[in-house]
């Protein structure tokens, strides 16, 4: 009987002793029902949704101005629309590809720019008023100062 007995107090140890041992994987619910992990979750809402970066859509007038400097470079047949669909997104692709730039669904700026469809910059602070003009050129022959200089350098021209 001492035999059993001692099997019966090592049984009930280790059945004692494993309990504490497994319950740092539990979760524990709180009162709600929820487990504490779900609701740390939910609370700080990062996990729940994605968030999405960059232009996503491209506004219809942009769009029918897109295709009209498409057609014009004859990368597209149809009539402009203003819809950004499969035909205006093969079109542009092609027009990309063909000029070694990306072809993803959006549209490359380096190929918006060459279309003519590139910034406008009219209504820039610093743009009423202002002359984008060319400066005017120089006249060829060296001013005396500048003869000096080349004279003394010894390089001739």
């Amino acid at each position: 009987m001492s035999l059993s007995r001692a099997g019966l107090a090592v049984l009930i140890s280790a059945a004692l002793l494993a309990p504490p041992a497994f319950a740092v994987h539990a979760r524990h619910s709180s009162a709600n029902g929820r487990s504490s992990s779900a609701t740390h979750k939910l609370s700080h809402g990062r996990h729940a949704s994605r968030r999405v970066r960059g232009q996503q859509v491209i506004d219809s007038d942009r769009v029918t101005q897109i295709q009209q400097a498409l057609a014009h470079e004859h990368y597209l047949t149809a009539d402009p629309n203003g819809d950004w669909d499969s035909t205006t997104v093969a079109a542009m692709q092609k027009y990309q590809a063909d000029h070694g730039w990306q072809t993803k669904l959006m549209p490359d700026p380096r190929a918006l720019k060459s279309l003519g469809l590139g910034p406008d910059y009219s209504t820039a602070l610093n743009a009423s008023g202002s002359s984008f003009s060319a400066p005017t050129p120089s006249l060829n022959r060296p001013s005396a100062d500048t003869a000096g200089f080349i004279a003394a350098s010894g390089v001739h021209q």
